[in-house]
């Protein structure tokens, strides 16, 4: 065999072995994810907490019945209240006839009795009382009906629009519906917003009154990772359950609603956990307020202006595709104060093999205003010849 022939068969051989390894490579690196767990309820849904990907969907916006999931917005309600220093966790609460009255599931309060608004908490969202529902509810708004219809005020300023609250409870009424996705974006708000208040979700067990009862959030016993979030049931409306986990600081939401038993609500919910944890992951790219980019303003007091983000920019993504994002800062040109701070001057556009996947404004951190005449002038003067 010739030198020529040996030096092409070798040629074609390396040519051979390196499309492989390419063909590898990228085959690897564009690994699908699989389906999400085929689920047997009327609608549920799996979102990343802090990116708010959805990772897992089924009818997400079918209005439906949330039984005492109601009480996650109720809770909200108190939060609220609590942040706006109108009321307080020592408060005293006096227990009504109706409260007391209340059928289902209970903390046992005895009318006449005062309770303090921490222990009404906690037979709200560990026993799931209707009557301490009704109890915080009334002592709010003076009656359970002022208190749905500013449920509805929150849930509206929440973007919660396929939501209409017609008590504190979750009791059953036609009128009483809900999302998926609604439920999804509270349970997110209330996990961001309160993190000491959602604590409670965790606990397994409260006693009041004598009377031991237990969380009835399954998972809680079941995957050590789940801290909260809650449970709800009614002929109508199914068993329903609305979880969340907290992995290697990547935290999940699910939602599962109208599933035909305890154990099925609570078997559904954790293939889906299970799944978004196995086949995802959740990466903090930029913090709130970091100085991403330096810019220049003209006609400023400052010729410089600092541009970042008003919120973290968190990203979910299959895992093992960390090393394949890519951000890209779009800059506004020719910047002239006066610039407020917060005012949006770009965008940050983040990329995955290519494909946007997600987009933030890059706004203005501090405010620049308006620079000397002579400032002016000068600027314009080079705007000019630039």
């Amino acid at each position: 065999m010739s030198a020529f022939m040996k030096m092409t068969k070798l040629v074609k051989s390396v040519f051979i072995v390196t499309s492989l390894l390419f063909f590898v490579s990228v085959h690897a690196a564009l690994a699908p994810v699989p389906s999400p767990p085929k689920i047997a309820a009327k609608s549920f849904l799996l979102i990343d907490a802090d990116s708010g990907r959805v990772l897992a969907e089924k009818n997400i916006d079918k209005k439906i019945e949330p039984a005492s999931i109601t009480k996650l917005m109720t809770a909200y309600v108190v939060y609220k209240e609590l942040e706006a220093g109108r009321l307080s966790l020592e408060e005293k609460v006096t227990i009504s006839k109706k409260a007391w009255r209340m059928k289902g599931s209970k903390m046992f309060l005895e009318v006449g009795k005062q309770v303090t608004i921490e222990d009404l908490l906690k037979g709200l969202i560990i026993q799931s009382g209707n009557d301490a529902s009704v109890a915080l509810a009334e002592h709010i708004a003076g009656s359970e009906s002022a208190f749905a219809d500013l449920m509805n005020q929150y849930g509206q300023s929440l973007g919660m629009l396929g939501t209409n609250f017609v008590n504190s409870t979750g009791w059953p009424d036609k009128k009483h519906l809900t999302t998926a996705k609604d439920i999804a974006t509270l349970a997110k708000v209330v996990i961001n917003e309160f993190p000491e208040h959602y604590k409670l979700y965790a606990v397994k067990e409260y006693s009041f009154n004598g009377i031991k009862q237990y969380n009835r959030n399954k998972l809680l016993w079941r995957d050590k990772t789940v801290d909260g979030i809650k449970t709800g049931h009614t002929e109508s409306a199914g068993y329903c359950l609305v979880s969340s986990a907290l992995r290697n600081d990547m935290r999940l939401i699910a939602v599962v609603l109208g599933t035909r038993s305890e154990k099925a609500r609570a078997n559904v919910s954790q293939s889906l956990l299970s799944y978004g944890f196995r086949f995802y992951e959740s990466n903090k790219l930029y913090s709130a307020g970091e100085g991403l980019n330096k810019t220049r303003i003209w006609k400023g007091d400052s010729e410089n202006l600092n541009l970042g983000l008003q919120e973290d920019l968190h990203v979910t993504i299959p895992r093992g595709q960390y090393k394949h994002l890519d951000a890209v800062m779009d800059v506004n040109k020719d910047i002239e104060a006066p610039v407020q701070k917060g005012q949006q001057l770009g965008t940050v556009r983040v990329t995955l093999h290519g494909e946007e996947i997600i987009s933030r404004p890059l706004v203005a951190l501090q405010s620049v205003g308006e620079g000397s005449i002579w400032q002016r002038t000068k600027d314009q003067i080079i705007q000019l010849f630039q």
